[in-house]
């Protein structure tokens, strides 16, 4: 009835936009990772969980996906638009800028990996095609998940969060030449594994090479000549046909549509027009996405548990500790601390999300038994689960090795000399207080500093920085720096509670002692005046000032105008700030 009528996959395209509407508000809401969530979902309303219960209760039929197959086109065209959004996102430029660990640290992470495990799985008996496949495809992370659980904790930016994004970019253009790899393999040759490697790498340079050379002679023009009025519909219509016509491309020379896909969004990201695609493809990521892992979590058959109850729990744990292992390692010659290596370890302890693409694909091709490929989706899936509680033990950890280590290691009283005098203090290590580091070395000052986050006082005391880890606010602490032969202390500690305490310290320990001080608002600054801080700069009153600043000399103000009007403001602030301080302290 439904193929009469053209319905086609309608009431499951239906079913899936309500179960995304519904889900992706609820998983921002409560801050849980949209890939976690979104296997859960596939999972639950999957042929493999409420739909065995279809006979039963026929209603169940309406709310679930009583056959894969029901989803198996529209997930499939999910896995090509995740490959071309992840090509996308690498440019020859960003992988060149990160280079020493995109192609170092993540070949070690990916091959020491795969040896590993297939090592282990060569020994349980398996064929030595079934040993490489497993090794290669778990030695892969999820990018979905460990970027966004680094993203929710703003961590992408840090040397910890460079070199982890770094692996999982070499890890995804890894993913070329294992798809390359199982093609050949299905077709049951019979030469050496280095006969298949060495023609996977070529058949993978030579469509590359094809493909960029189409690229730059056919799209980049077309590109060109027909975004002339920027109309986002024209946008889509051409990443659409970009991305589609290579992965036909790549199809019809034997290599996988995926394949294609992600040549696709490498090749844009090449070109000047990467940022409008960007924009233009942007509203749909989040249910492309959705559309991909919830059909993973529909092909997870969670009754398999109860048919190996020790062996997937022992392989899951086995598939996290020989990735951290290996990861850590990887990231400590990298020249990370013992605790961020630790973290970015276990961060990467996951399977990725192109394991349930690789085993599904190999299991078609009966390179993998269906049964191995099953049981393996399962650990994989399971480790997904699992990540964000690693992530959670990963910082903890990371943070609880770091401050031992800096506490025993980077003493102030193991290489300060006790001559030591008329320096700067600096307490809080961070941008502000870098930044005054390097203005004083300019003007040929000398200081010494303090910093509560054990990786960045690592990582600059490696590189001769005076600064040491402890906490301003310990009178100890303060004499270790030789504060009593100080000429002033600079505060830029982020935490108000912590500066505030800091400064109680030192004007209790040294009466005399200049205290300056960073402060985020009005109502900080007047309580650190109050608790004795010689004067206050306050974040938002400098930067509102300076932008009015530049506003009046674009008007034609006089400067001498403006710096009157600043200062007069400045005052005013002043004044309004401490007069019902001077009221209750009267």
């Amino acid at each position: 009835m439904e193929s009469q009528h053209g319905l086609g996959f309608l009431p499951e395209a239906v079913l899936f936009l309500a179960l995304a509407g519904v889900l992706i508000p609820l998983l921002q809401r409560l801050r849980i990772n949209q890939v976690l969530g979104f296997l859960g979902a596939g999972v639950l309303v999957g042929p493999f969980g409420l739909a065995l219960w279809v006979d039963r209760w026929p209603w169940l039929g309406y709310l679930t996906f009583t056959r894969q197959q029901e989803v198996a086109g529209l997930a499939h065209l999910g896995v090509l638009f995740l490959m071309f959004m992840i090509g996308l996102e690498l440019s020859a430029a960003r992988l060149w800028l990160l280079r020493r660990w995109v192609f170092g640290a993540g070949s070690a992470q990916v091959g020491l990996s795969a040896v590993v495990i297939g090592a282990i799985a060569f020994a349980f008996g398996n064929e030595w095609q079934v040993a490489v496949i497993l090794g290669l495809v778990l030695s892969l992370s999820s990018t979905a998940v460990v970027v966004q659980l680094l993203a929710q904790r703003g961590a992408l930016a840090s040397p910890m969060g460079q070199a982890t994004f770094s692996v999982l970019m070499l890890q995804d253009l890894a993913v070329v030449p294992l798809l390359v790899l199982i093609g050949l393999l299905a077709t049951g040759r019979s030469e050496s594994l280095g006969v298949l490697l060495g023609l996977s790498l070529l058949k993978s340079v030579a469509a590359v090479s094809l493909i960029f050379l189409l690229g730059r002679r056919v799209i980049r023009p077309l590109f060109r000549t027909l975004v002339q009025q920027h109309q986002p519909d024209v946008f889509m219509a051409l990443t659409l046909l970009a991305t589609l016509s290579i992965a036909g491309l790549t199809a019809a020379a034997g290599l996988s549509m995926a394949l294609g896909a992600f040549l696709a969004g490498l090749l844009l990201a090449e070109t000047e027009f990467r940022h409008e695609v960007e924009v233009t493809i942007e509203p749909f990521k989040g249910l492309l996405m959705g559309l991909f892992f919830m059909s993973v979590g529909m092909g997870v058959d969670v009754r398999e548990i109860a048919a190996n109850p020790y062996w997937i729990p022992l392989s899951l744990l086995g598939l996290i500790a020989i990735k951290t292992a290996v990861a850590f390692a990887v990231f400590r010659v990298g020249g990370l601390s013992w605790g961020r290596a630790l973290e970015g370890g276990l961060l990467l302890s996951q399977g990725g999300e192109f394991a349930f693409i690789v085993l599904g694909g190999a299991a078609a091709a009966n390179v993998l038994p269906p049964s191995l490929s099953q049981f393996m989706l399962l650990v994989v899936g399971f480790s997904l689960f699992a990540a964000p509680l690693m992530a959670r033990w990963g910082t903890a950890l990371g943070d609880r090795i770091d401050s031992t280590r800096a506490a025993k290691i980077l003493n102030p009283a193991n290489d300060l000399p006790e001559s030591l005098a008329g320096h700067v203090l600096i307490a809080g290590f961070g941008r502000v207080g870098q930044t005054v580091a390097e203005v004083l070395m300019r003007q040929g000052l000398s200081f010494v500093a303090l910093e509560q986050d054990a990786h960045v006082v690592s990582t600059l005391h490696e590189a001769g920085t005076p600064v040491y880890f402890g906490n301003a606010a310990r009178p100890q602490t303060l004499r270790k720096l030789h504060a009593g032969r100080a000429v002033a202390v600079i505060l830029t500690i982020d935490q108000p509670a912590s500066a505030l305490n800091a400064v109680r310290t030192v004007r209790r320990e040294y009466p005399s002692l200049p205290v300056y001080a960073r402060s985020r608002d009005e109502r900080h600054a007047a309580a650190l005046m109050n608790a004795g801080a010689t004067a206050v700069i306050r974040e938002t009153l400098e930067a509102g000032l300076q932008l009015s600043a530049h506003v009046l000399q674009a008007l034609g103000r006089p400067d001498a105008d403006v710096a009157r009007v600043v200062e007069d403001e400045r005052d005013l602030h002043v004044s309004s700030m401490m007069g019902p301080q001077k009221a209750t302290e009267h």
